[in-house]
């Protein structure tokens, strides 16, 4: 029988972490439940989950303050909830070490599609490693065995999923992605209404490893530039 996965719902609404939580725990998942920041990163450090899903306002240490201590201390997949509409705010989200984000109102049935997809990332990304595989394109270098990215010469910190993303570009320099493969084979999903996740991680790409390196070809998609 496989081990039951953890997830920690960080959420100082208390019915919607309730509503989370027991959909959850019906999918199988152990569910541990914390309402603010300090709290979230005791039971972090205790239940060492296998997931996380936060709350970007929370009262006092705010979503981005914890996500960015929990990521320090041992990273996880992240899957930050909002009700921000600015992107800025989901840009930020993204460069603290959230792996996805999910705007509320949200559907339990989006929500749980998002972490199965999340925690299957990370099992193909140890599988991809184990490759030992070295990708150059111009002046970027991505050594898929250490998940580090370098653009000429200086390593550049990508969240797990902007890692993904370039690697996925990199195995076809030059071909553009439409938006809702890159969602197929990037995040697990296709939906047409979650194509801006893309595009908040290509700005966060271009963020960290220079304006010119992901092209954005109008009504298309994304292709990495061959230099």
């Amino acid at each position: 029988m496989a081990e039951q996965r953890r997830i920690l719902v960080v959420e100082d609404d208390q019915t919607i972490a309730l509503a989370v939580r027991n959909r959850l725990a019906a999918e199988g998942f152990d569910v541990r439940v914390a309402g603010d920041g300090q709290d979230a990163l005791i039971q972090y450090g205790k239940a060492e989950p296998d997931l996380v899903i936060l709350d970007r306002l929370l009262p006092g240490l705010d979503g981005l303050e914890v996500c960015r201590r929990m990521q320090a201390a041992r990273p996880v997949p992240v899957l930050m909830l909002t009700a921000l509409g600015e992107e800025t705010d989901v840009l930020v989200g993204l460069g603290v070490g959230a792996d996805d984000y999910l705007a509320k109102p949200f559907s339990m049935r989006e929500l749980v599609a998002r972490i199965h997809a999340l925690l299957r990332r990370v099992e193909r990304a140890v599988q991809l490693a184990a490759e030992d595989t070295v990708i150059r394109v111009g002046e970027v270098e991505i050594d898929t065995a250490a998940r580090r990215v370098f653009v000429g010469g200086a390593e550049a910190q990508l969240t797990r999923t902007e890692f993904d993303l370039l690697r996925r570009l990199a195995e076809r320099p030059g071909q553009v992605f439409e938006r809702d493969r890159l969602l197929s084979d990037v995040w697990g999903f296709s939906e047409a209404a979650a194509t801006r996740t893309v595009d908040s991680h290509v700005r966060a790409l271009r963020r960290k490893l220079g304006s010119g390196v992901v092209r954005t070809v109008h009504g298309v998609g994304y292709a990495l530039v061959r230099r």
